[in-house]
């Protein structure tokens, strides 16, 4: 029997399949959805989900919530226990094993496989680091399932036979992912995805705390908590009602707050807000290479997707009805199960063909990005590349592993790096192959061999990108389209610049040697001085130009540079 958990920012759920039907398992209170918040007392106490949120009222500063903006980074929660902090990792393990106990209370059973999903916009750090909960909370996660993709097995369920073209709109607490997918004869395939991992219903929240304090000066973290408790009710209320009284008595022991919200003026607070997730939806689209009138329904999913402003938004852009059958809440947990189902053999066969959000490559000489698996590439997948030494008797290459859109390697994220010895050969005669593999989880693994000596050194990237802020993954996309021309300029610089540096070395020694003809002279100096101007004005087209100029003026001197070679070989050989 296989687990399948959804590990949501605000709420989180488990379920599997009986008799042949997925089903989400209950707690002791019979709540299939339990809160994501962990309470670490100051005696080594932990509770998680609702006991948990009790216990904000009290001691707010020891409940931790919203940890899935957090995970693969290297900070820890503000709870700490003398002055150990919590690490994210650590803290979602906790929400795991609560899940894990409901679920072993439920069945009876002990259980220790699970599928986990996790925003389709996670890097391969994020991933790691959800893995790694889950070990923590003594799971053998056998498969991590991107979260609209679970939304989609949930929805597809009865739609097997039919082709359909499925756009999942994702929504929740802290993560928006929009995946553009094909269903048809049990094969669900992802054709595209975006998103970003700092958006969602947390980020409303803020906004209308900020506006309840606004004029009230400087507050506690604790009165904080409570004015963030009552925006999250208040936005609740605005799903379904057209204002709402928002009251907090005695919240610093002396002041209580009253104010009015209308629907409308949350509208206006979020517009901003969505149309983020707006861009994300064109972008997916494009990368799809299909149009709105192709898709056959947008599937809502996501508790934050009750907004009405989300809905109107969403329904807007795709310029159809959207489909709110799934349950907000429940879908991607139900889909985690399915296919927690399907690899158990509990339920019947399905295909699930899922993407990588973004594109993995190496550094290459001159600082470029040489991209080895392109972004929405189906997975799992591997592709490699062979390269070679950029100097005479190179001892060692340095393999730098790269995440990200841009043309230059210092505009995408390092995922590692590492050195493989190399036999000593003259320039350009050494071999090295590297292969990038993704596994079905989407963890990075790199492979690299020296083919004369058939060494190789293998890395698994589990830490990648520690260090990046997450909501950077929807700029860097962004980034990738505003600068394309200036990008591709200077990478046709870069490349013209490397060839440049090796022709002129070239051209002076053949004049040096005076095997130009007069009449090729002037040509060829005023080619170099063309090349010499073009770099100096940092100019890429015209040091293209200038380059390839060059190197037509000299083709007649270097066949002649090359015959001479060989007849003073032959010679040699000949004792002349």
């Amino acid at each position: 029997m296989i687990l399948g958990i959804d590990l949501g920012t605000t709420h989180s759920a488990v379920g599997v399949v009986d008799s042949g039907f997925p089903i989400l398992l209950a707690d002791e209170d019979g709540k299939r959805i339990i809160p994501s918040a962990v309470w670490f007392g100051k005696n080594g106490e932990i509770e998680v989900g609702r006991k948990a949120l009790r216990r904000r009222a009290v001691d707010p500063s020891r409940v931790v919530t919203s940890v899935k903006r957090w995970m693969g980074t290297e900070e820890t929660t503000d709870v700490a226990l003398g002055n150990v902090g919590r690490s994210p990792e650590e803290v979602s393990s906790k929400i795991l094993k609560e899940l894990k106990r409901i679920a072993e209370w439920r069945i009876g059973a002990e259980v220790e496989k699970a599928v986990i999903t996790v925003p389709a916009y996670f890097n391969d750090a994020q991933r790691a680091a959800t893995k790694k909960a889950g070990e923590l909370a003594g799971l053998d996660v056998v498969r991590m399932i991107n979260e609209p993709t679970a939304a989609a097995l949930s929805y597809g369920l009865d739609k097997m036979k039919e082709r359909s073209r499925v756009a999942v709109y994702d929504l929740g607490g802290g993560t928006f992912d929009l995946t553009v997918l094909e269903i048809e004869d049990g094969v669900f395939q992802v054709l595209s995805t975006h998103g970003d991992t700092r958006l969602g219903g947390d980020d409303v929240d803020r906004m209308i705390s900020a506006w309840m304090r606004d004029g009230l000066g400087e507050i506690s973290h604790d009165v904080a908590v409570k004015f963030t408790e009552e925006a999250e009710r208040a936005k609740r209320v605005l799903s379904s009602e057209d204002e709402v009284t928002i009251r907090i008595p005695f919240y610093d022991g002396f002041s209580s707050f009253e104010k009015t919200l209308s629907r409308g003026m949350l509208d206006t607070m979020v517009k901003e807000w969505i149309s983020k997730s707006i861009k994300c939806c064109r972008q997916a689209m494009l990368d799809s290479g299909l149009g709105v009138e192709d898709l056959d329904s947008v599937v809502l999913v996501g508790g934050s997707t009750r907004m009405p402003a989300v809905r109107d938004a969403v329904a807007e852009f795709f310029k159809k009805e959207v489909d709110v059958t799934q349950h907000p809440d429940e879908a991607i947990a139900l889909g985690a199960t399915i296919q927690g189902g399907v690899m158990s053999g509990a339920m019947s066969k399905m295909v699930l063909l899922d993407v990588t959000p973004l594109s993995l490559g190496l550094e290459t000489f001159g600082g470029l990005m040489n991209v080895i698996i392109p972004r929405n590439t189906t997975i799992p997948c591997k592709a490699g590349e062979m390269f070679t030494n950029a100097a005479d008797g190179q001892e060692k290459m340095s393999v730098r592993v790269l995440q990200g859109e841009r043309e230059m390697a210092k505009d995408n994220w390092e995922l590692g790096k590492f050195e493989l010895e190399m036999e000593k050969l003259p320039k350009g005669q050494a071999r090295v192959g590297v292969q990038f593999k993704i596994d079905a989880d989407g963890i990075l693994e790199v492979l690299a061999r020296e083919i004369s000596t058939g060494k190789d050194v293998i890395v698994h990237i589990q830490s990648s990108a520690v260090n990046v802020d997450d909501a950077a993954v929807e700029e860097m996309v962004s980034s990738s389209v505003e600068h394309a021309f200036e990008d591709m300029s200077e990478r046709i610089f870069t490349e013209a610049k490397m060839k440049a540096d090796e022709l002129l070395p070239a051209v002076e020694m053949i004049l040096a040697q005076g095997l130009v003809e007069n009449e090729e002279r002037a040509e060829i100096e005023s080619s170099v001085k063309e090349v010499k101007l073009a770099i100096a004005d940092h100019s890429a087209n015209s040091l293209k130009a200038a380059t390839q100029r060059l190197d037509s003026a000299t083709e007649a001197a270097a066949a002649r540079l090359v015959e001479k070679a060989m007849e003073e070989a032959l010679a040699k050989q000949l004792g002349i």
